[in-house]
Protein backbone atom coordinates (compact mmCIF):
# COMPACT_ATOMS: atom_id res chain seq x y z
CA UNK A 1 0.00 0.00 0.00
CA UNK A 2 1.16 3.44 -0.83
CA UNK A 3 -0.06 6.72 0.31
CA UNK A 4 -0.05 9.14 -1.67
CA UNK A 5 -4.37 8.98 -1.43
CA UNK A 6 -4.15 8.68 2.23
CA UNK A 7 -7.16 9.98 3.77
CA UNK A 8 -8.83 10.50 0.66
CA UNK A 9 -12.69 8.69 0.28
CA UNK A 10 -13.92 6.82 -3.41
CA UNK A 11 -16.98 5.63 -4.58
CA UNK A 12 -16.35 3.45 -7.25
CA UNK A 13 -19.23 2.34 -9.41
CA UNK A 14 -19.48 -1.01 -11.28
CA UNK A 15 -16.85 -1.87 -9.44
CA UNK A 16 -17.41 -5.84 -8.95
CA UNK A 17 -15.68 -6.98 -12.07
CA UNK A 18 -13.97 -6.13 -14.60
CA UNK A 19 -11.87 -3.20 -15.77
CA UNK A 20 -13.86 -0.97 -12.84
CA UNK A 21 -12.83 -3.64 -10.26
CA UNK A 22 -8.96 -2.90 -11.38
CA UNK A 23 -9.42 0.49 -10.59
CA UNK A 24 -10.69 0.29 -7.19
CA UNK A 25 -8.17 -1.61 -6.31
CA UNK A 26 -5.74 0.90 -7.73
CA UNK A 27 -6.98 3.21 -5.67
CA UNK A 28 -7.04 1.34 -2.69
CA UNK A 29 -3.12 0.14 -3.21
CA UNK A 30 -3.00 4.39 -2.93
CA UNK A 31 -4.35 4.77 0.02
CA UNK A 32 -7.62 5.72 -0.30
CA UNK A 33 -11.09 3.87 1.16
CA UNK A 34 -13.30 2.77 -1.28
CA UNK A 35 -17.20 1.97 -1.75
CA UNK A 36 -17.11 -0.70 -3.99
CA UNK A 37 -20.67 -1.40 -6.24
CA UNK A 38 -22.58 -3.18 -8.44
CA UNK A 39 -26.09 -3.79 -8.68
CA UNK A 40 -26.75 -6.97 -6.76
CA UNK A 41 -24.50 -10.00 -4.94
CA UNK A 42 -23.27 -12.58 -7.26
CA UNK A 43 -24.31 -10.29 -10.51
CA UNK A 44 -22.39 -11.56 -13.77
CA UNK A 45 -22.88 -7.90 -15.23
CA UNK A 46 -25.16 -6.72 -18.12
CA UNK A 47 -24.93 -7.51 -21.53
CA UNK A 48 -26.48 -8.19 -24.94
CA UNK A 49 -23.88 -9.55 -26.86
CA UNK A 50 -25.73 -10.99 -30.48
CA UNK A 51 -25.80 -14.58 -30.87
CA UNK A 52 -24.81 -15.58 -27.16
CA UNK A 53 -25.20 -19.26 -27.76
CA UNK A 54 -23.38 -19.70 -30.11
CA UNK A 55 -20.57 -17.43 -28.81
CA UNK A 56 -20.39 -19.77 -25.47
CA UNK A 57 -19.81 -23.02 -27.69
CA UNK A 58 -16.75 -20.99 -28.71
CA UNK A 59 -15.39 -20.45 -25.35
CA UNK A 60 -12.64 -22.71 -24.08
CA UNK A 61 -11.95 -24.54 -21.34
CA UNK A 62 -8.92 -21.71 -20.48
CA UNK A 63 -11.86 -18.73 -21.22
CA UNK A 64 -13.48 -19.76 -18.77
CA UNK A 65 -10.99 -19.93 -16.15
CA UNK A 66 -10.37 -16.68 -17.17
CA UNK A 67 -13.84 -15.37 -16.66
CA UNK A 68 -14.23 -16.74 -13.37
CA UNK A 69 -11.01 -15.21 -12.30
CA UNK A 70 -12.22 -11.85 -13.60
CA UNK A 71 -15.93 -12.44 -11.93
CA UNK A 72 -17.20 -11.05 -8.56
CA UNK A 73 -19.25 -8.68 -6.74
CA UNK A 74 -18.56 -5.67 -4.95
CA UNK A 75 -18.30 -7.87 -1.96
CA UNK A 76 -15.80 -9.59 -3.26
CA UNK A 77 -13.69 -6.68 -4.60
CA UNK A 78 -13.97 -5.11 -1.02
CA UNK A 79 -12.89 -8.19 0.24
CA UNK A 80 -9.66 -8.31 -2.01
CA UNK A 81 -8.82 -4.45 -0.66
CA UNK A 82 -9.31 -5.72 2.79
CA UNK A 83 -6.97 -8.48 2.13
CA UNK A 84 -4.57 -6.37 1.10
CA UNK A 85 -4.12 -3.79 4.06
CA UNK A 86 -6.82 -1.41 2.72
CA UNK A 87 -10.45 0.11 3.57
CA UNK A 88 -13.40 -0.78 1.65
CA UNK A 89 -16.82 -1.60 2.00
CA UNK A 90 -19.21 -2.62 -0.32
CA UNK A 91 -22.92 -1.52 -1.56
CA UNK A 92 -25.07 -3.18 -3.64
CA UNK A 93 -27.71 -0.99 -6.21
CA UNK A 94 -28.06 0.45 -9.80
CA UNK A 95 -26.90 3.84 -9.83
CA UNK A 96 -29.13 4.23 -12.86
CA UNK A 97 -31.59 4.79 -10.15
CA UNK A 98 -31.80 8.43 -8.95
CA UNK A 99 -32.53 7.63 -5.38
CA UNK A 100 -30.21 4.88 -5.40
CA UNK A 101 -27.44 6.80 -6.51
CA UNK A 102 -27.86 9.23 -3.67
CA UNK A 103 -27.74 6.09 -1.24
CA UNK A 104 -24.76 4.85 -2.39
CA UNK A 105 -22.93 8.13 -2.17
CA UNK A 106 -24.44 8.56 1.51
CA UNK A 107 -22.81 4.82 2.43
CA UNK A 108 -19.69 6.68 2.07
CA UNK A 109 -20.86 10.06 3.96
CA UNK A 110 -22.06 7.37 6.79
CA UNK A 111 -18.95 6.07 6.70
CA UNK A 112 -15.97 8.50 6.70
CA UNK A 113 -17.94 11.27 6.43
CA UNK A 114 -16.54 12.97 2.88
CA UNK A 115 -16.60 11.83 -0.78
CA UNK A 116 -12.97 13.24 -2.54
CA UNK A 117 -13.22 10.62 -5.71
CA UNK A 118 -15.88 9.14 -7.60
CA UNK A 119 -15.54 6.58 -10.70
CA UNK A 120 -18.38 6.22 -12.70
CA UNK A 121 -18.08 2.64 -13.96
CA UNK A 122 -21.51 1.22 -14.08
CA UNK A 123 -22.40 0.09 -17.37
CA UNK A 124 -24.61 -2.44 -19.22
CA UNK A 125 -22.91 -3.69 -22.73
CA UNK A 126 -23.92 -5.34 -25.80
CA UNK A 127 -22.38 -6.52 -29.65
CA UNK A 128 -24.74 -6.69 -32.81
CA UNK A 129 -26.24 -5.30 -35.44
CA UNK A 130 -28.13 -2.14 -34.69
CA UNK A 131 -31.57 -3.61 -36.63
CA UNK A 132 -31.28 -6.45 -33.87
CA UNK A 133 -30.75 -3.62 -31.00
CA UNK A 134 -34.13 -3.84 -28.82
CA UNK A 135 -35.51 -1.56 -26.26
CA UNK A 136 -34.64 -3.24 -23.50
CA UNK A 137 -31.20 -3.74 -25.52
CA UNK A 138 -31.13 0.23 -25.82
CA UNK A 139 -31.93 0.81 -22.30
CA UNK A 140 -29.45 -1.70 -20.83
CA UNK A 141 -26.51 -0.12 -22.74
CA UNK A 142 -27.19 3.45 -21.93
CA UNK A 143 -29.19 4.04 -18.90
CA UNK A 144 -27.33 2.83 -16.17
CA UNK A 145 -23.95 4.17 -17.85
CA UNK A 146 -25.05 8.01 -19.16
CA UNK A 147 -27.94 8.29 -16.92
CA UNK A 148 -25.79 6.41 -13.98
CA UNK A 149 -23.15 9.00 -14.03
CA UNK A 150 -25.32 11.62 -13.93
CA UNK A 151 -27.54 10.60 -10.81
CA UNK A 152 -24.07 10.22 -8.70
CA UNK A 153 -22.54 13.01 -10.49
CA UNK A 154 -25.69 15.15 -9.20
CA UNK A 155 -25.55 13.45 -5.63
CA UNK A 156 -21.64 14.49 -5.25
CA UNK A 157 -20.87 17.76 -6.48
CA UNK A 158 -23.02 19.33 -3.73
CA UNK A 159 -20.50 17.73 -0.96
CA UNK A 160 -17.00 18.40 -2.89
CA UNK A 161 -18.03 21.60 -3.75
CA UNK A 162 -18.50 22.03 0.37
CA UNK A 163 -15.37 20.32 0.65
CA UNK A 164 -12.84 22.21 -2.15
CA UNK A 165 -12.24 19.36 -3.36
CA UNK A 166 -12.93 16.20 -5.82
CA UNK A 167 -12.20 13.83 -8.28
CA UNK A 168 -14.65 12.73 -10.75
CA UNK A 169 -13.49 10.33 -13.07
CA UNK A 170 -16.28 9.01 -15.35
CA UNK A 171 -15.36 5.76 -17.32
CA UNK A 172 -16.48 5.76 -21.49
CA UNK A 173 -15.13 3.46 -24.31
CA UNK A 174 -13.11 3.71 -27.57
CA UNK A 175 -16.32 3.49 -28.63
CA UNK A 176 -16.99 7.05 -28.35
CA UNK A 177 -16.69 8.21 -31.98
CA UNK A 178 -19.15 5.74 -33.27
CA UNK A 179 -18.32 1.83 -33.69
CA UNK A 180 -21.02 -0.45 -36.15
CA UNK A 181 -22.28 -3.23 -34.09
CA UNK A 182 -21.91 -1.12 -30.93
CA UNK A 183 -24.09 1.42 -31.67
CA UNK A 184 -25.90 2.56 -28.55
CA UNK A 185 -22.67 1.53 -26.13
CA UNK A 186 -21.02 4.17 -28.88
CA UNK A 187 -24.20 6.36 -28.15
CA UNK A 188 -23.68 6.27 -24.52
CA UNK A 189 -20.13 6.78 -24.41
CA UNK A 190 -20.08 9.71 -26.75
CA UNK A 191 -22.75 10.77 -24.02
CA UNK A 192 -20.16 10.48 -21.24
CA UNK A 193 -17.45 12.19 -23.09
CA UNK A 194 -19.35 15.36 -23.73
CA UNK A 195 -21.06 15.37 -20.14
CA UNK A 196 -17.58 15.26 -18.95
CA UNK A 197 -16.01 18.40 -20.91
CA UNK A 198 -19.15 20.10 -20.30
CA UNK A 199 -19.23 19.47 -16.29
CA UNK A 200 -15.48 20.03 -16.20
CA UNK A 201 -16.16 23.56 -17.87
CA UNK A 202 -18.42 24.56 -15.39
CA UNK A 203 -16.12 23.09 -12.52
CA UNK A 204 -12.84 24.85 -13.42
CA UNK A 205 -11.20 26.66 -10.60
CA UNK A 206 -13.93 24.97 -7.89
CA UNK A 207 -10.85 22.63 -6.55
CA UNK A 208 -13.11 19.73 -8.64
CA UNK A 209 -11.99 18.25 -11.90
CA UNK A 210 -14.18 15.81 -14.14
CA UNK A 211 -12.10 13.55 -16.95
CA UNK A 212 -13.33 10.82 -18.31
CA UNK A 213 -11.03 7.14 -19.20
CA UNK A 214 -11.61 5.22 -21.65
CA UNK A 215 -10.37 1.37 -20.43
CA UNK A 216 -9.10 -1.46 -21.76
CA UNK A 217 -8.39 -3.91 -20.33
CA UNK A 218 -9.53 -8.66 -19.71
CA UNK A 219 -13.25 -8.68 -19.59
CA UNK A 220 -15.87 -10.89 -20.16
CA UNK A 221 -16.71 -9.01 -23.65
CA UNK A 222 -13.02 -9.80 -24.50
CA UNK A 223 -13.08 -13.04 -24.03
CA UNK A 224 -16.05 -13.48 -25.96
CA UNK A 225 -14.80 -11.51 -28.68
CA UNK A 226 -11.58 -13.13 -28.89
CA UNK A 227 -13.33 -16.38 -28.94
CA UNK A 228 -14.90 -15.56 -32.50
CA UNK A 229 -11.63 -14.11 -33.56
CA UNK A 230 -10.49 -17.45 -33.33
CA UNK A 231 -13.16 -19.05 -35.33
CA UNK A 232 -12.88 -16.49 -38.32
CA UNK A 233 -9.28 -17.22 -38.52
CA UNK A 234 -9.78 -20.71 -38.59
CA UNK A 235 -11.89 -19.95 -41.59
CA UNK A 236 -8.49 -18.23 -43.72
CA UNK A 237 -9.46 -15.64 -46.41
CA UNK A 238 -7.92 -12.53 -47.82
CA UNK A 239 -8.35 -10.88 -44.17
CA UNK A 240 -6.53 -13.13 -42.30
CA UNK A 241 -3.58 -10.88 -42.05
CA UNK A 242 -5.35 -8.18 -40.89
CA UNK A 243 -7.43 -10.23 -38.41
CA UNK A 244 -4.11 -11.87 -37.03
CA UNK A 245 -2.83 -8.30 -36.59
CA UNK A 246 -5.81 -6.95 -34.86
CA UNK A 247 -5.55 -9.78 -32.61
CA UNK A 248 -2.35 -9.28 -31.44
CA UNK A 249 -2.52 -5.59 -30.60
CA UNK A 250 -5.91 -6.20 -28.73
CA UNK A 251 -4.03 -8.45 -26.78
CA UNK A 252 -1.54 -6.45 -25.90
CA UNK A 253 -3.90 -3.80 -24.40
CA UNK A 254 -6.56 -6.36 -22.78
CA UNK A 255 -4.37 -7.67 -20.09
CA UNK A 256 -4.99 -7.74 -16.12
CA UNK A 257 -7.34 -5.26 -15.07
CA UNK A 258 -5.62 -4.10 -11.78
CA UNK A 259 -2.97 -2.57 -14.49
CA UNK A 260 -5.52 0.20 -15.05
CA UNK A 261 -5.21 1.22 -11.52
CA UNK A 262 -2.32 3.69 -11.34
CA UNK A 263 -2.68 5.88 -14.11
CA UNK A 264 -6.43 6.70 -12.41
CA UNK A 265 -5.00 7.14 -9.18
CA UNK A 266 -3.05 9.57 -10.63
CA UNK A 267 -5.78 11.77 -12.21
CA UNK A 268 -7.64 11.40 -8.34
CA UNK A 269 -4.19 13.18 -6.81
CA UNK A 270 -3.79 16.78 -5.12
CA UNK A 271 -0.79 17.01 -8.23
CA UNK A 272 -3.50 16.18 -11.14
CA UNK A 273 -5.34 19.70 -10.36
CA UNK A 274 -4.19 20.80 -13.44
CA UNK A 275 -6.07 17.73 -15.72
CA UNK A 276 -9.64 18.89 -16.32
CA UNK A 277 -11.91 17.87 -18.81
CA UNK A 278 -9.81 15.27 -20.74
CA UNK A 279 -10.62 12.31 -22.26
CA UNK A 280 -8.05 9.55 -22.39
CA UNK A 281 -7.46 5.91 -23.51
CA UNK A 282 -6.01 3.95 -20.57
CA UNK A 283 -4.94 -0.10 -21.64
CA UNK A 284 -3.51 -2.20 -19.24
CA UNK A 285 -0.95 -3.14 -21.30
CA UNK A 286 0.86 0.28 -20.62
CA UNK A 287 -0.54 2.57 -23.46
CA UNK A 288 -2.20 5.58 -22.68
CA UNK A 289 -3.70 7.96 -25.42
CA UNK A 290 -5.45 11.69 -25.16
CA UNK A 291 -8.35 12.11 -27.17
CA UNK A 292 -8.68 15.37 -29.15
CA UNK A 293 -11.45 18.00 -28.33
CA UNK A 294 -14.11 17.61 -31.42
CA UNK A 295 -13.84 20.26 -34.05
CA UNK A 296 -14.91 21.31 -37.67
CA UNK A 297 -11.71 19.73 -39.93
CA UNK A 298 -13.23 21.61 -43.24
CA UNK A 299 -15.67 23.86 -44.72
CA UNK A 300 -17.25 25.49 -47.33
CA UNK A 301 -18.99 28.88 -47.66
CA UNK A 302 -21.32 30.34 -50.14
CA UNK A 303 -22.26 34.08 -49.72
CA UNK A 304 -25.99 35.61 -50.98
CA UNK A 305 -27.86 32.57 -52.38
CA UNK A 306 -28.41 29.39 -50.80
CA UNK A 307 -26.56 26.36 -51.89
CA UNK A 308 -28.24 24.90 -55.11
CA UNK A 309 -28.02 20.79 -55.45
CA UNK A 310 -25.70 21.07 -58.82
CA UNK A 311 -23.13 23.00 -56.57
CA UNK A 312 -23.37 20.98 -53.61
CA UNK A 313 -22.60 18.00 -56.27
CA UNK A 314 -19.50 18.90 -56.83
CA UNK A 315 -18.54 21.19 -53.99
CA UNK A 316 -19.24 18.38 -50.99
CA UNK A 317 -16.97 15.56 -52.70
CA UNK A 318 -14.33 17.72 -54.08
CA UNK A 319 -13.78 20.64 -51.47
CA UNK A 320 -15.97 19.59 -47.92
CA UNK A 321 -14.80 15.72 -47.81
CA UNK A 322 -11.26 15.61 -49.66
CA UNK A 323 -9.27 13.55 -47.90
CA UNK A 324 -11.93 12.27 -45.05
CA UNK A 325 -13.99 9.81 -44.25
CA UNK A 326 -16.87 10.80 -42.70
CA UNK A 327 -18.78 7.35 -42.09
CA UNK A 328 -17.01 4.87 -39.46
CA UNK A 329 -15.60 1.62 -41.39
CA UNK A 330 -15.77 -1.84 -39.65
CA UNK A 331 -12.95 -3.17 -38.91
CA UNK A 332 -11.57 -6.37 -39.17
CA UNK A 333 -13.14 -9.15 -37.00
CA UNK A 334 -16.00 -6.87 -36.07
Amino acid sequence: MSTRLDGKVAVVTGSGMGAIKGVAVGLAREGAKVVTNNRKPGSVGLTAWSDADATERLLTDEDRRLIASISGDARTTADAIIAEGGEAIPFFGDPGDFEVAGELVQAAMDEWGRVDIVVNGAAGSGFGPFHKVTPDDWLLQTHTKLTGTYNVMHHVLPIMRRQGFGRILNASSDALPGKPMLAPYSAACAGIAALTRAVAGELDGSGITCNAFCPRSLSRNHINWRASMRKRLAGGGPEIDALKKRLDDEEKDHQAPEKLGPFLAYLATEEAAYINGAVFTVTAGGRIALYSEISTVAEVTKEGAPWTLDELRTVVPEQLLAGHAPVPTREPGA
